[in-house]
């Protein structure tokens, strides 16, 4: 429940959030700086977290009215907020606590704490429904990984493109296949371990000649052929050309290149009523065509065309280099305050304001398929830009926080794909399809968050005036 609510702007603003990782992974290096604080908010090692924390300690630390509590939580609801209805609060938050004799230095400590809360932040019911949705989605990620990726993939939810998803969905041992005439669904289907990514996924085919091919199907049995897929679906050349391109019509045993011969061919002189159930089909003439060649690397190229990014293959696998760098996810953690270079396939990135200018935390996918973070900060972002999807070569340090190591980055730079075998006019074109892979950005729109040296939140026992 807290992990949940100490990320929200009004905890992490405050520096709160800094201040309950710490304490919870250091229990014996802080005091609780007054006895309520212990008392009230002990499963939270003293650290207002919810709503309710802001409340108790206003009412019962403070000494403040009922009447002001209600509006300390319409403040941090977002309702009804009234500047000099809260300065009236603050007014008689600092003269309650100066009656009793708290100190004053703890007194402006605290109230700076309940004032993040405007900022949004979580009642303790709220966290706990996200608790119990986080822990059945971890249960069903863990026990059943497969088809829980499937599911996040059909629910077109989550942060990440359905390309993220794909990737953990074989990393958990499922075999992917790109969409099939006789296995495929609109949505992505799942065979055992078997993932046939659905027909909605095909950028430019047409959902209801989608839908209708696989309601065809469904009501006559499977496609056995290119032609007996023509006569059952109408569906015009260009749709046709993209279900050969992605290899939906594999199952007819013929390759990609005399498929596309064959159906240019038949479409020629295609006629619609043709469609129309025949006592006695005309055979389509049959043609000797010469073996046409092609690449390993064209289906690679032709699925990120189509999905926005390629199956066959990974990423790496396209890459001019064979380098794969001298580090893997995996070992990042031996590695605290040393240079490392990785080669790494760009996930996502997070943009993050600071008071020196923006910065981002990045996510990537090493060689091996493992996930790591990086930081990138104001300076080198000047000289060494993100630059869209795709692999890069990174130069950084290594830091281990919480048993959790992410690389900052001093330089990087996107490395070239091989030249894109389908095109041959110029560079320009060869390149072209690299462009089409994505990378998930996430801005954030809010004011900087402190650093640790300005936040001041006391770790030992602060004693009261009457003490003294």
């Amino acid at each position: 429940m807290a992990a949940s609510s100490i990320i929200r702007p009004g905890v992490a603003q405050s520096g709160m959030m800094k201040e309950y990782i710490f304490r919870h992974n250091h229990p014996d290096r802080f005091e609780y700086f007054h006895p309520f604080f212990e008392e009230q908010l002990g499963e939270t090692y003293g650290i207002m977290v919810y709503q309710e924390d802001v409340i108790k300690i206003a009412l019962h630390y403070g000494g403040l009215a009922a009447a002001d509590g209600d509006i300390l939580r319409r403040a941090m609801s977002g309702k009804g907020r009234s500047k000099a209805a809260l300065q009236k609060v603050k007014d008689n938050f600092f003269a309650s606590c100066a009656a009793k004799g708290h100190p004053e230095q703890l007194s402006t400590e605290i109230y700076r704490q309940i004032e993040s809360f405007a900022g949004y932040s979580f009642c303790k019911a709220h966290s706990a429904s996200y608790a119990v949705e986080s822990y059945q989605s971890l249960y069903l990620k863990v026990h059943y990984p497969i088809e829980f990726m499937v599911a996040v993939i059909n629910n077109q939810g989550g942060f990440y493109r359905t390309e993220v998803y794909v990737h953990e969905a074989r990393m958990s041992g499922a075999e992917i296949h790109n969409p099939c005439i006789n296995k495929s669904e609109f949505e992505t289907t799942l065979y055992g371990k078997e993932i046939y990514l659905g027909f909605m996924h095909l950028q430019g085919l047409q959902g209801e000649i989608a839908l209708k091919s696989v309601e065809e199907r469904k009501a006559n049995g499977n496609y056995s052929s290119l032609e007996d897929f023509i006569n059952r679906v109408p569906i015009g050349i260009e749709g046709l050309q993209l279900l050969i391109y992605i290899g939906a019509l594999r199952s007819t045993g013929k390759a990609k290149n005399e498929l596309l011969v064959t159906a240019r061919r038949i479409m020629m002189n295609f006629k619609p009523e043709n469609r129309l159930p025949q006592l006695l089909p005309e055979p389509v003439r049959e043609y000797r065509l010469p073996e046409l060649k092609r690449s390993s690397f064209e289906d690679a190229f032709d699925e990120i065309e189509l999905l926005g990014f390629p199956v066959s293959v990974t990423p790496f696998n396209l890459l001019k280099t064979s380098y794969r760098g001298d580090v893997m996810a995996r070992d990042l953690v031996h590695h605290h305050k040393k240079q490392v270079k990785m080669l790494a396939y760009l996930v996502s990135r997070k943009h993050v304001p600071t008071k020196m200018g923006a910065m981002y935390f990045g996510t990537w996918i090493d060689a091996n398929g493992e996930f790591f973070d990086t930081a990138h900060f104001t300076g080198s972002l000047k000289g060494y830009p993100f630059k869209g999807g795709g692999c890069y070569l990174l130069l950084g340090t290594v830091e281990v926080d919480y048993h959790f190591p992410t690389i900052t980055i001093s330089k990087m730079e996107k490395m070239p794909f091989i030249p894109d075998p389908r095109y041959r006019e110029s560079d320009a074109e060869s390149s072209r399809t690299q462009q089409k892979l994505r990378e998930d950005v996430s801005m954030t729109q809010r004011a900087p968050y402190p650093q640790e040296q300005e936040i001041g939140l006391p770790r030992h026992k602060m004693v009261s005036a009457e003490n003294l």
